[in-house]
């Protein structure tokens, strides 16, 4: 997490919230050979995030040894920021981007868990779809949907402890960041969702500093 205040001042609930939106992320945990790490979608559940891992990832092995400390790593929208764009003398070029930490206990569950993980992954983000009409895990054939049982593991992440960087140019004055949102809302560069971080960076407050 970036050291300085004036990017970490959002609330915890907020910072869930928007791990909430996301719903992709890492896992990472130190196996035995070092550090693993698997990229995966969840669901924020009243119990923690609950998310899946292929049986063959060798985070899922490592968990049939038990529980491990874990970390979730949720990135948002972030871009490079032009000193231009903010349209004042002196300033230097920055990373503006947005990121979650969840640290906890990763641990495999039941395999029983799993349908009704699955049907809940799947509501989620098809009601995001709307309004098309949602697919349902009915539509899977038994045959197909048992082998897919067969081949990933249900986990769950308990939440210990939540840190976050909305790094958004609070350290500059409401016109400067004003005026590099601006900027990439009429930027047609490839690859970057900057309209997203935008739209954060026109939320938040500021030190005024230049």
């Amino acid at each position: 997490m970036h050291p300085n205040p004036v990017f970490r001042q959002e609330p915890s609930a907020r910072l869930l919230e928007f791990v909430r939106e996301r719903g992709f992320g890492i896992f990472t945990a130190a196996g035995p050979q070092g550090v693993l790490a698997a990229h995966v979608p969840f669901v924020m559940e009243q119990e923690g995030v609950a998310a899946h891992l292929v049986r063959a990832n060798p985070l899922a092995q490592h968990l049939l040894e038990g529980p491990v400390d874990a970390l979730l790593i949720v990135s948002g929208p972030d871009s490079y920021i032009s000193p231009d764009w903010y349209r004042a003398p002196g300033k230097l070029p920055t990373w503006n981007y947005v990121a979650v930490h969840i640290r906890g206990t990763l641990r495999g569950l039941e395999d029983d868990a799993l349908p009704a993980h699955l049907d809940r992954l799947v509501q989620t983000f098809e009601d995001r779809l709307a309004p098309k009409t949602a697919w349902q895990t009915d539509r899977i054939d038994p045959l197909v949907l048992a082998n897919l049982r067969r081949g990933i593991m249900p986990v769950e992440l308990t939440v210990d402890r939540v840190d976050g960087t909305f790094k958004l140019n609070q350290n500059r004055t409401a016109d400067e960041r004003a005026s590099a949102a601006t900027a990439l809302e009429a930027s047609d560069a490839p690859g970057m969702e900057l309209r997203a971080l935008a739209a954060l960076m026109r939320q938040v407050g500021g030190s005024g500093q230049a």
